[in-house]
C-alpha cells in the first residue's frame, strides 16, 4: 500500500472520530498537519478501541503488540500502522511518549479511579498532555518551556472531555472525577454511577473542573504563541474550540448529565477565525514570563522524555507491573472461556 492511501485512511479516520481536531488542523501546515493526522488516528483508534470496544483488556495488549512491532519497523498490516511507523522514524518520537498513552489506556482497562485532582490530572497527562508533547516533536519544538506549556494544553482540554463527559461515563460505570470530591459533597459514587442526577453537588463539581481547565488554558497561551509561526493558528484553533465546549457547559448551567455540550459549525468557524487573529497578534505580543514556568509535576516526566538531547528511557516499572496484571487477567479470561466452550461441547 502507498504512503499517500495510509494518509487517506488516517484523514477519514479523524474526519468521523475527532471533528474538533478535524476542524483545528485545517490552519496547520502541510508538514505538521499530516503527521499530526496520523498521529490522532493512530491515538484515537487506540482510544475507541479500550472505551468502546467489548474487551478493553486485550485492546490494550494489542495496543502494546502495535507499538511494539511500529518501533522494530515491522508495523501491523494497516493503514494506520503503517503510517505510525513512518513517522516514528522520519520525526524521531521518543517511544517513551506512546508508552505514557498505553499506560492512561491500561489505567481505563483497570477501571481505575481517581483520589484527587492531582490523580486525575496525572491520567490527564497520559491520554492527552502526551499528545500535545508528541506534536511539539513533529514542529521540531523540544525545549523545556514549550513542550511544558503543551502539556498545560493537553490537561486542560482533557479537563474539559471530563466535565463534557460526565453523564455519558457514569451511565457506563466510569467516573474520572476526584473521589474525595464526592466525599466532601456526602455523595456515595457508587451510587451516582448507578442513577446519575444531575444534583447541584455534581454541577459544584463540574464548574470546579472546568475552573482548573480555565487555568490550565491560561498557562499554555504563551507556549502557543511561541511555537513556530505557521503552527499557532491551528493549535490556537485547538485551544478555543475546547475552551469553548467548557462555556457551553457552563451555559447550561454546568449540567453534563442529562445534556452533552455541542458545539456546532458556526461556532466553529467563529474559533478559528479567532485563532487566526490570536496568532497575528502573537508577532507583536511580548513574550510573558509564564513561558517559563515549571512544568506541572504530573506531566514533568513527559517534558524529560522529549526534551532534545534527552536519553531513551526504559519502559517504567509502573507500566511493566500494569501489563504484566493486564496478561494475567487476560489469560485467566481465555482459560475461563476455553472451560465453558469444553463444557458445552
Amino acid at each position: 500500500m502507498s504512503a499517500a492511501t495510509d494518509m487517506a485512511a488516517c484523514r477519514a479516520a479523524i474526519r468521523t472520530g475527532s471533528l474538533s481536531f478535524h476542524a483545528a488542523s485545517k490552519l496547520l501546515p502541510a508538514h505538521v498537519r499530516d503527521p499530526a493526522l496520523v498521529l490522532y488516528a493512530f491515538c484515537r483508534l487506540a482510544d475507541d478501541a479500550v472505551d468502546e470496544g467489548a474487551d478493553p483488556v486485550a485492546a490494550v495488549l494489542h495496543l502494546q503488540d502495535r507499538l511494539d512491532r511500529a518501533y522494530a519497523g515491522a508495523p501491523r498490516n494497516a493503514a494506520v500502522d503503517r503510517a505510525f511507523a513512518r513517522l516514528i522514524e522520519t520525526h524521531n518520537l521518543p517511544r517513551a511518549l506512546p508508552d505514557a498513552l498505553l499506560e492512561g489506556l491500561a489505567w481505563d482497562a483497570d477501571e481505575r479511579r481517581f483520589q484527587t485532582l492531582s490523580d486525575v490530572r496525572a491520567y490527564s497527562a497520559r491520554v492527552a498532555a502526551v499528545v500535545g508533547v508528541m506534536m511539539c516533536v513533529l514542529m521540531g519544538v523540544r525545549d523545556r518551556d514549550r513542550l511544558a506549556r503543551a502539556c498545560d494544553l493537553g490537561l486542560a482540554m482533557q479537563l474539559t472531555n471530563i466535565a463534557r463527559d460526565i453523564g455519558q461515563d457514569a451511565r457506563r460505570g466510569r467516573l474520572y472525577l476526584p473521589l474525595d470530591w464526592f466525599s466532601e459533597a456526602g455523595i456515595d459514587p457508587a451510587a451516582f454511577t448507578r442513577a446519575p442526577q444531575a444534583l447541584p453537588e455534581i454541577r459544584a463539581m463540574t464548574d470546579r473542573l472546568l475552573r482548573e481547565a480555565t487555568r490550565l488554558y491560561t498557562r499554555a497561551e504563551p507556549g502557543i504563541a511561541a511555537l513556530p509561526f505557521a503552527c499557532r493558528p491551528g493549535i490556537f484553533a485547538a485551544r478555543h474550540i475546547y475552551d469553548g465546549i467548557g462555556k457551553v457547559i457552563r451555559a447550561q448551567g454546568c449540567d453534563s448529565v442529562t445534556r452533552r455540550a455541542v458545539t456546532g459549525q458556526r461556532r466553529k468557524l467563529a474559533w478559528l477565525a479567532l485563532a487566526g487573529l490570536r496568532a497575528g497578534a502573537s508577532l507583536v505580543t511580548p513574550r510573558m514570563a509564564t513561558l517559563y514556568a515549571r512544568p506541572c509535576a504530573e506531566t514533568a516526566f513527559l517534558v524529560d522524555a522529549a526534551a532534545l538531547q534527552a536519553p531513551e528511557t526504559p519502559r517504567s516499572e509502573a507500566l511493566i507491573g500494569m501489563l504484566a496484571r493486564l496478561h494475567e487477567q487476560d489469560l485467566r479470561r481465555r482459560n475461563t472461556h476455553s472451560a465453558m466452550d469444553r463444557r458445552s461441547a
